[in-house]
């Protein structure tokens, strides 16, 4: 047991990397993350897929993470798939069919859930995938739309212009809350981005903490967990509900009373340390209840922080509350 433990606690997340362009290799898009001429040297390769390490080094946290180069769902592993916090997907805009040969990995994101998803092309195209397309295919599918060479790039005299290209990737992959992530000392100044962390977490309740059974089970399994799990949910739903809505309240109070505090570094280091732990709670919902959950504990709170009910109303899955 303890030693399960101890090796869930080692693994390192990845930001998974994979192009559906036969003409933009996905170490391209890792030497722009890294801003090197140059790959460093893998810390594992297999056959196609390769990790190369990256350290998220920020004035608020530093966190390990590996850059793991998928060029197909074929080579999807368990290991992979454990490890998986971010997913990005490289696409060619320029033909009309570009976005569809994404298709093989939507259900792998759906199984698996990574907390940041980021669709990145050159550029929208007119002539291929407009950006009308491909902004509805990121609502669909819940991903940002990232272009490395934007046609038209953010008014210059605006006080607080949108980050583009690689920059705006790297800023999500530093917004995230890496499971490796280790606290720095002396800095009071974290809660403007940790209430964007609050958000991005409360949006989109991902989890690399899932079993990797959950998103690639082995033949004849699927079958016999879904009929355990039909008459197992039948009698307790009701029941595990109730305890779940009470836990998130004191959760959410919780999470509010931390940002109101003082902006100290304990209080600081405390507030990363409940989201994790609400992450890992939202973790063992069944996939399809947690965007439900996760909007709950945003709306729920806003609320508690003193939000205004009506900024928020339109934000719903359309699932009743």
């Amino acid at each position: 047991m303890s030693d399960t433990e101890e090796n869930t606690e080692m693994i390192i997340p990845c930001v998974l990397i994979t192009s559906c362009d036969s003409g933009f290799k996905e170490e391209e898009l890792i030497k722009q993350i890294l801003v090197t001429k140059y790959l460093p040297e893998p810390t594992k390769r297999e056959e196609t897929v390769a990790w190369y390490p990256w350290t998220i080094n920020n004035k608020y946290y530093t966190a390990d993470v590996r850059l793991c180069v998928v060029p197909s769902t074929f080579q999807m592993s368990s290991e992979i798939a454990q490890s998986m916090q971010a997913f990005i997907a490289y696409f060619d805009s320029t033909v009309k069919d570009g976005l569809e040969k994404l298709h093989p990995w939507i259900s792998v994101v759906e199984d698996i859930a990574p907390e940041v998803l980021i669709l990145v092309c050159d550029r929208v195209c007119e002539s291929g995938v407009t950006r009308h397309e491909a902004q509805q295919w990121c609502l669909t599918h819940g991903f940002e739309l990232v272009e490395l060479n934007p046609q038209e790039l953010p008014d210059e005299d605006d006080d607080f212009p949108e980050s583009t290209g690689v920059k705006r990737i790297v800023q999500a992959l530093n917004a995230n809350v890496w499971s490796s992530v280790e606290m720095k000392d002396g800095h009071n100044q974290g809660f403007g981005l940790m209430s964007s962390l609050v958000a991005s977490r409360h949006n989109n309740p991902r989890s690399c903490q899932d079993p990797p059974s959950s998103s690639l089970p082995e033949e004849g399994e699927l079958v016999h967990e879904e009929a355990n799990h039909t008459e197992r949910s039948t009698n307790s739903d009701t029941q595990e509900n109730t305890v779940v809505d009470a836990m998130t309240d004191l959760d959410i109070q919780e999470l509010a009373n931390l940002t109101a505090g003082d902006a100290d570094v304990d209080n600081f280091e405390r507030l990363f340390t409940k989201l994790k732990e609400m992450k890992d709670k939202a973790s063992s919902l069944p996939h399809e209840q947690r965007k439900v959950h996760a909007e709950k504990v945003a709306k729920a709170f806003w609320m508690a922080i003193g939000g205004d009910e009506d900024e928020i109303d339109g934000l719903s899955s359309g699932e009743e509350s």
